[in-house]
């Protein structure tokens, strides 16, 4: 990969990995600063063979690096993966789920060489940030993070246990019932509030598709990546918990959000 740059350009992110001094590096930008990120990447690219993924890769091509290589973004994020697994000490030859949580998510089997798109859904990180920015007048994705933190997604939510109460629920009781069931009655919710609301319905729902897709192809353990997991603990936390306690073993893949663009560059 010596001589490689992998770039992944996604719809909310710019992500680049490249070898320097026999170290694998990684920059990411907001695809809004994609001008000044491949301005700087133009001065290091000099023998170097670009390889591009994702939505932008062709844009990039046209306008910047018209030698490059494009690589199909599922094959990209499956090789990357495959190689940060082999440098966490993951087991390859045992089946897993791949799951992207990126814009949107995407979930790919995986066992040995071998992996397949098998699931695919519009929530992800552009959930995230479209809702932030109509509940919390917010595009920044650490603030809208950590209003999640600190929020209280009970005032929003109609939880399990409201319906039952005073009885005791026959399921966890902080499970939701209904997203957003309580704002026409409940005046004093916050935007903090709000946003807890969101990462959890994010959360719940990727959780969902996840354990149906693991039962289907008898798959006990998840392993995630994504740009919409960096930074972003709450989400991570909540993935943990309801993985877990629906039987399903989940690993969280270090710099997993660069499985992408390291993939690229690996073109032969």
């Amino acid at each position: 990969m010596k001589n490689s740059i992998g770039i992944d350009a996604g719809g909310s992110l710019l992500k680049i990995a490249f070898e320097e001094n026999d170290r694998l590096h990684f920059r990411k930008y907001p695809i809004e600063d994609i001008n000044e990120a491949l301005e700087w990447l133009k001065m290091i690219a000099i023998n170097k063979t670009v390889y591009l993924t994702g939505g932008r890769a062709g844009k990039i091509k046209a306008e910047y690096f018209t030698n490059a290589e494009i690589v199909d973004e599922f094959t990209a994020a499956c090789e990357g993966a495959k190689y940060l697994m082999t440098q966490e000490g993951v087991l390859l030859n045992e089946k897993s789920l791949l799951v992207n949580i990126g814009t949107g998510t995407s979930w790919f089997t995986i066992e040995g060489e071998h992996y397949e798109r098998v699931l695919g859904s519009g929530i992800g990180g552009g959930t995230f940030m479209g809702t932030g920015n109509i509940l919390a007048d917010s595009k920044d994705f650490s603030t809208l993070v950590n209003l999640s933190v600190n929020g209280e997604r009970g005032k929003v939510d109609l939880l399990v246990k409201d319906i039952y109460y005073p009885e005791e629920p026959p399921i966890p009781g902080e499970l939701t019932a209904s997203n957003f069931a309580k704002s026409v009655a409940n005046a004093s919710i916050s935007p903090a509030d709000q946003m807890a609301s969101v990462l959890n319905m994010i959360s719940e729902t990727i959780t969902l598709l996840t354990v149906q897709t693991a039962a289907l192809y008898r798959i006990k353990k998840a392993i995630f990546i994504g740009s919409t997991l960096a930074g972003n603990k709450p989400l991570q936390d909540s993935l943990d918990i309801y993985c877990k306690m629906s039987g399903i073993d989940p690993f969280f893949l270090p710099n997993g959000q660069f499985s992408g663009a390291i993939g690229a560059m690996q073109k032969k």
